[in-house]
């Protein structure tokens, strides 16, 4: 008896028959494996009385042979029909799933899922809020203890770093606005109020609304990817045990950067849009650069610059809250990080675009429109 793995087709009066010899293990089945899922023809049985060994692969083989061609498996000893018994069962045909729900299963149920863990997620903001005012609070009564050097640094990468792309940012909106707002004036020969579109808009709600989307993808996702692997590497529980709050350390410094930092990065902003009007109109509508400028002053009220102002700290709070929160919230794995990177830059900028709706129905009603 060899020590390979052989087959070969035997006509009978039943039909063909295949008959497997030799030992069939996983060392010994790869040379003929090919040859046999090729086989030409059917095969009415399949006999195993010729194999010598057999294991799991080899009677894996032998069932998949024998569903392939609807064959009847014969001659196997004890011990391949154990094995034949034990994968017979295992084909690949069942469902992987659970069938779906009906629809009006399956929504309420989902609906209830996202109501629960909406409930969850509020008591876990109110939570990360009462241990930041602690903290706050025991910041006050030992001053010695804040960190001026770490809210510098954050102070210089919230803002100082992201003049650059802010700038141009926003010096590329402005000439949009003042582009389009040209042509559906021109309508109306009242070109000359681009001027009016474009300082009242950028200094109001633009500037500020586009700087906070801006601060949410760009430092809102550093916090959140920061604070996540650092709490994923225990470094956040190192900093308990040795007697540092991470509050204090790593939240507090952010949070106050964003807030400091939000007001110039919004007043940057406006003027960079403004000074991109101000290049349209020179080459568009025949408005001097300096007269486009200096008209600004007489056409925008003071109130809208105080708009933009007031809402710029709100919008730095909540954008570094957001990404603090989701960074302490990284548990299990690396993938967590992801997840809670993209939640804090959706978060963020789905509640700036609500509190600024807000603002604008506020400041309408306190007369500053």
């Amino acid at each position: 008896m060899t020590g390979l793995a052989e087959f070969e087709i035997v006509e009978g009066d039943g039909g063909s028959a295949l008959v497997l010899t030799g030992p069939y293990l996983v060392s010994t089945i790869g040379s003929i494996d090919e040859d046999l899922r090729d086989m030409d023809g059917d095969v009415a049985t399949i006999d195993l009385s010729g194999v010598s060994e057999i294991d799991t692969v080899g009677a894996w083989l032998a069932c998949t042979l024998a569903t392939e061609h609807d064959a009847e498996i014969t001659g196997a000893s004890s011990r391949a029909q154990r094995l034949l018994d034990a994968i017979s069962g295992l084909g690949g045909e069942e469902k992987l799933a659970a069938p779906r729900l009906p629809f009006w299963s399956r929504v309420p149920e989902a609906m209830g899922e996202k109501i629960f863990n909406a409930r969850t997620g509020i008591v876990g903001v109110i939570s990360f809020l009462g241990a930041l005012l602690i903290s706050a609070g025991a910041l006050l009564r030992n001053p010695g203890r804040f960190r001026t050097v770490a809210l510098f640094r954050q102070m210089e990468l919230v803002g100082v770093s992201a003049l650059p792309i802010i700038g141009l940012m926003s010096f590329l909106i402005g000439i949009v606005i003042a582009q389009q707002g040209a042509v559906q004036l021109a309508q109306f020969g009242a070109e000359t109020l681009t001027i009016n579109l474009v300082g009242r808009i950028t200094l109001r709600e633009l500037g500020v609304l586009m700087t906070a989307i801006m601060v949410a993808g760009r430092s809102g996702s550093a916090f959140a990817a920061e604070i996540g692997t650092m709490k994923l590497t225990e470094e956040i529980d190192a900093m308990r045990t040795i007697g540092i709050s991470p509050m204090e350390a790593l939240v507090i410094p952010r949070i106050l950067a964003s807030v400091l930092m939000m007001p110039l990065l919004g007043f940057y902003a406006s003027c960079m849009a403004i000074i991109g009007g101000a290049v349209i109109g020179e080459t568009m509508l025949g408005i001097p650069f300096w007269t486009f400028l200096s008209r600004i002053q007489e056409v925008v009220p003071t109130y809208d610059l105080w708009v933009g102002l007031v809402k710029a700290p709100v919008f730095g709070l909540i954008v570094a809250l957001a990404g603090c929160y989701n960074g302490m919230q990284v548990k299990g794995n690396s993938e967590e990080v992801g997840k809670r990177t993209t939640l804090s830059v959706v978060s963020a900028i789905f509640a700036v675009i609500v509190l600024d709706a807000f603002f604008a129905v506020f400041f309408t009603e306190i007369g500053w429109a």
